[in-house]
């Protein structure tokens, strides 16, 4: 079937918001990344939102069971997923009443009318039909009939009420291509690619996505469609990427630059999990994984694989981090390269598996027995955690150390276009193994394995059958040169003085903190992680009013940038929001005695742009907190 041309006339748009919502069985997520990956084939910038059900299978119809995806994409910079939606896409009641809040005044609404039954109403809380109530009032209405439509495209293909059902989903999507100008083809082309060996169901998808593209002309329901120029992107070759896929493609570059086989030992958990499904095919880099019983082993297997001489890597989530805290300990002690990637979710216990947090950070810096200091970094977007996972390797190789990378569920799950890398612009990543011909030893030959380089303090990599450098290893207390157990007292406070030097020696390699916006002023906003695109919007607003904002946002949260406590001296006020209840605004104050706001929120969502321009406003405007 080809493309008609438009019936209706095309309106220009810089950006647009679109979110995607129904059951969890309504594929949901499929529709919202193949719109997402149209929208990358149309050059746009973009940034999206998954929100999943935390149930497995919540029960069809439930407020709990609802699936969203939201997309904003522009011809501008985008830097969040959007405070506001101009088109919500909702299959039944329940996607409705979740989401209708979400809605800018004015904005559009889709509606599935065949899904609001009176049972699925009633699932959803409506003592009334939101159809007939006046809910809609004041929005732009769009009633389609999504299921009785799809079954008519697909009644004569023979499939059951069931499978047809599950097509509606591809009728939405064509129906969305055609109401914002996105191409057609990525979807179709899908399509062929997932169902080639179902050539029923590869048809049946087929016919629909494109009755959903078509009806948009045939209906006359729509006075308008939309389009949104390409953005202005550095050139380059792009992709539509996770954080999680970023995070497997930088370990992958880990490996081809050292030379390392990486091990990746982990245990499933949400939204960690995707990570082992990348790196599973990046067999040809050296890569290996395995899915170990439990937290515990998994940490353990990376530390083993570490000792045998290659980059043990493990990644988790929520509580499973906790459990990581005894052999994190032990890879401090025994000072082998570990990588562990914290995909944050919100908590505590298991929490709300799904959504997203930034509440494990003093667990990153303080979370084991005795003085246990560790390399902690976060990245801000999801193709930073291309680097993030990258200089953690690096630096975990070059200081002999476990390194942490605080991900989080929304940098994870989200996307954004992606410029890939030059490869061989990357830095080196050297891996000082010890030899037996050049190791430190005593006047008897008695090989030293705790004697430092003099610039990183890093020890040497003793590998296992390696001749003449015996040595023994484990977590009890190691005598400063010969690694032997030692309860010396005074051995035990110099070496747990080098490993934190150790630690603080890694900060010589960073420049000094970088501030976006103003370089003195009013308000230094300081932010990590995931919260950079809100704060980069946020500030760009305040500063457009008048108002002198800073913004500073830390990738190495320890050790700390260089530079950092001289800028606080530059603002009158200094505002730290976190997806938590306010801990790097702890750190901050008690490393450089500075009065700092927090701005916290812990609602498993990402802040909105609006959230923290108005605390930036409140705070200027506040001569008392200064």
């Amino acid at each position: 079937m080809s493309e008609l041309p438009p019936a209706v006339p095309t309106t220009a748009l810089d950006e647009v918001v679109v979110l995607f919502a129904g059951d969890s069985g309504d594929g949901m997520q499929l529709t919202g990344s193949q719109f997402t990956i149209a929208t990358a084939h149309a050059r746009n910038d973009l940034s999206t939102l998954p929100d999943f059900p935390a149930e497995i299978r919540a029960p069809a119809g439930t407020l709990y069971g609802v699936s969203g995806f939201q997309l904003h994409f522009g011809s501008t910079a985008v830097h969040t997923p959007g405070d506001e939606v101009d088109l919500l896409v909702a299959m039944n009641p329940a996607a409705l009443k979740v989401n209708l809040g979400r809605v800018r005044p004015g904005g559009a609404v889709l509606v599935n009318t065949n899904g609001f039954t009176d049972r699925d109403l009633s699932l959803a809380g409506y003592e009334s039909n939101p159809l007939d109530d006046g809910t809609l009032d004041g929005f732009e209405r769009h009633d389609v009939e999504l299921t009785r439509l799809t079954h008519e495209a697909l009644d004569a293909t023979g499939l059951s009420k069931q499978e047809i059902d599950r097509a509606k989903n591809m009728f939405a999507l064509g129906l969305a291509l055609w109401l914002y100008t996105r191409p057609i083809e990525p979807a179709r082309a899908w399509i062929r690619r997932k169902f080639e060996r179902v050539p029923e169901i590869r048809d049946a998808n087929l016919r629909a996505l494109d009755t959903g593209y078509h009806y948009g002309d045939i209906s006359e329901s729509f006075v308008a469609r939309y389009e949104v120029a390409p953005a202005d992107l550095p050139p380059g070759t792009y992709r539509a990427i996770t954080g999680n896929e970023a995070l497997a493609l930088g370990l992958a570059a880990a490996a081809s630059k050292s030379g390392l086989d990486v091990f990746y030992g982990t245990y499933p958990i949400t939204p960690a999990s995707d990570l082992l499904h990348a790196l599973s095919k990046y067999k040809n880099f050296g890569i290996k994984t395995f899915q170990a019983e439990d937290e515990i082993a998994a940490i353990g297997s990376a530390i083993g694989a570490s000792f045998g001489g290659a980059l043990g890597v493990t990644a988790t989530s929520g509580p499973g981090m906790a459990l990581k805290g005894e052999f994190l300990g032990l890879a401090t002690m025994v000072e082998l390269p570990l990588v562990v990637i914290d995909v944050q979710r919100a908590g505590p216990s298991t929490g709300m598996p799904t959504k997203t947090e930034q509440s494990d950070l003093l667990m990153a810096l303080y979370g084991r027995n005795g003085d246990a200091p560790t390399p902690v970094l976060a990245p801000k977007t999801p193709g930073e955690c291309f680097l993030a996972a990258y200089h953690a390797a690096r630096v975990a190789l070059k200081y002999m150390t476990p390194v942490i990378v605080l991900s989080d569920g929304y940098l994870g799950n989200g996307s954004e276009p992606w410029k890939l890398p030059d490869a061989d612009a990357l830095p080196d990543i050297p891996v000082g193994l010890a030899e037996a011909g050049t190791a430190a030893r005593t006047d008897d030959g008695q090989f030293l394995p705790y004697v430092r380089d003099e610039a990183t303090l890093a020890r040497g990599w003793a590998t296992p059958g390696t001749a003449g450098l015996e040595h023994r290893i484990g977590g009890l207390e190691k005598d400063s040169r010969t690694g032997g157990v030692s309860y010396d007292p005074e051995n035990h406070q110099r070496m747990t003085e080098t490993r934190a030097e150790k630690v603080a020696r890694i900060a010589a390699s960073f420049g000094p903190v970088e501030l976006e916006g103003d370089e003195a002023g009013d308000v230094l906003v300081v932010g990590w992680g995931s919260t950079y695109g809100a704060i980069k919007k946020a500030v760009q607003s305040a500063r457009a009013r008048g108002l002198s904002v800073g913004h500073a946002h830390l990738r190495w949260l320890n050790p700390l940038p260089p530079g950092l406590g001289e800028a606080f001296g530059r603002f009158d006020h200094v505002l730290v929001p976190e997806l938590n209840n306010g801990q790097l605004v702890h750190v901050l104050r008690d490393r450089f005695l500075v009065p700092a706001r927090g701005l916290s929120k812990v609602q498993g969502l990402p802040f909105t742009a609006r959230e923290v321009e108005a605390s930036i406003l409140s705070l200027a405007d506040d001569p008392d907190d200064s």
